[in-house]
């Protein structure tokens, strides 16, 4: 499954925000109803995973978790603990809880970004800023993809 795009919507004053349609049809023909959101580890956005894709990444974190490691355990209750089911309801809308809303400073206006086989979403100010530099993303790529000597 993959997401691509950038999509702008709106909260409503509960949080409530419609999931972008063509976002929503890949999900139906994947048949995944639950969804996991949490914050993302880097920077100040959400990012809402199909709950297939959660799994394998929770799966991928605890297969190289030590349960006797407290450091590991910690990081693996941390990753866990700040992430929440989400269900659409009938008409396509989730429900952003407060503490996400403050923490990816959104008050209103959100980008939905599809970024491979999960949906980030930003405030559509700090989006703008994001995708704003056509070089930047040149660099970074250039850098990825560049041929590495062995």
């Amino acid at each position: 499954m993959r997401f691509i795009g950038s999509i702008d919507a709106k909260t409503d004053e509960k949080g409530r925000v419609f999931v972008p349609s063509i976002f929503r049809k890949i999900l139906r023909k994947e048949d995944e109803n639950e969804l996991v959101l949490r914050r993302d580890l880097f920077v100040k956005c959400l990012v809402l995973y199909p709950k297939s894709v959660w799994d394998a990444q929770v799966d991928s974190v605890r297969a190289r978790t030590n349960p006797f490691d407290r450091r590991q355990r910690e990081a693996m209750r941390l990753f866990t603990a700040d992430a929440e089911n989400i269900i659409l309801d009938s008409g396509g809308r989730m429900l952003i809880p407060r503490r996400y809303l403050e923490h990816a400073e959104i008050k209103g206006d959100v980008r939905f970004i599809g970024v491979d086989n999960t949906i980030e979403i930003w405030s559509r100010q700090e989006a703008d800023g994001l995708l704003s530099d056509p070089e930047k993303v040149a660099n970074l790529l250039e850098d990825m993809m560049a041929d590495k000597p062995e």
